[in-house]
């Protein structure tokens, strides 16, 4: 088992536990909670979409912080829309997870149809959510990166390169829940972490950290992201 990264900051008492939430709002209620006092005032925090804008939403509300989004998207597999072997970053930074496709096997094909799929609906994510609104600049900013959940680390790794491509005082990742193994492909390159339920053993699901789950649609997130812009 791996060891936990000296920057995280969880709960010990919902480790190893399911069903710590009611739903993404109330994921990042309890986030906000447990960051309360130990971040900077200034900081921006940039949603993953879809899933991290309820949980990104709730936490600016409680920080009293500027909440826009950091588009990163998995490459799934042709068979299985909910995993991934990769991920591609608003901004052109791709990885594929070396370490999942040595234990699955996809053809060349595949992975290149993967690729252009997911960077298509990446550009679509990013013009829809900026709607000619200049992106927000990031040199010299304290981020906090926020999604609903860390599994094998590879979408939250891609969106951190894609981040560390500004020049930003510091990086923050806030999640309601992650594999403890998936710290160790991502721990060092983060100041601080934030997570309200670390959960360790060989079958791990974000969704079974929540009562009530469901995919939050790319409509859904705009109007989101619409209404607290305005």
């Amino acid at each position: 088992m791996q060891a936990l990264p000296d920057n995280l900051i969880d709960l010990v008492e919902n480790r190893d536990r399911e069903g710590v939430f009611n739903n993404r709002h109330h994921a990042g209620l309890v986030l906000a909670r447990l960051m309360t006092g130990k971040i900077h005032p200034g900081s921006i925090i940039l949603a993953i979409p879809a899933g991290g804008v309820p949980v990104a939403c709730a936490l600016a509300d409680v920080l009293d912080l500027r909440v826009d989004v950091m588009v990163v998207s998995k490459i799934t597999f042709p068979w299985n829309s909910e995993a991934g072997y990769g991920a591609v970053a608003q901004n052109g930074v791709m990885r594929l997870n070396e370490r999942i496709l040595k234990r699955v096997r996809v053809s060349d094909t595949d992975i290149q149809a993967g690729i252009a799929a997911t960077t298509a609906k990446v550009n679509r994510r990013f013009q829809a959510l900026n709607n000619k609104k200049t992106p927000v600049n990031l040199d010299e900013r304290h981020v906090i990166l926020v999604d609903d959940g860390l599994a094998s680390g590879t979408t939250m790794s891609v969106a951190m390169e894609a981040v560390a491509r500004w020049h930003v005082a510091s990086m923050t990742l806030a999640l309601p829940t992650a594999h403890r193994d998936s710290f160790h492909w991502i721990g060092d390159r983060a100041d601080q972490i934030f997570c309200a339920n670390v959960r360790s053993g060989p079958i791990f699901a974000v969704a079974a950290a929540y009562h009530h789950w469901s995919d939050v649609s790319e409509a859904r997130m705009i109007v989101i992201m619409a209404k607290r812009r305005r």
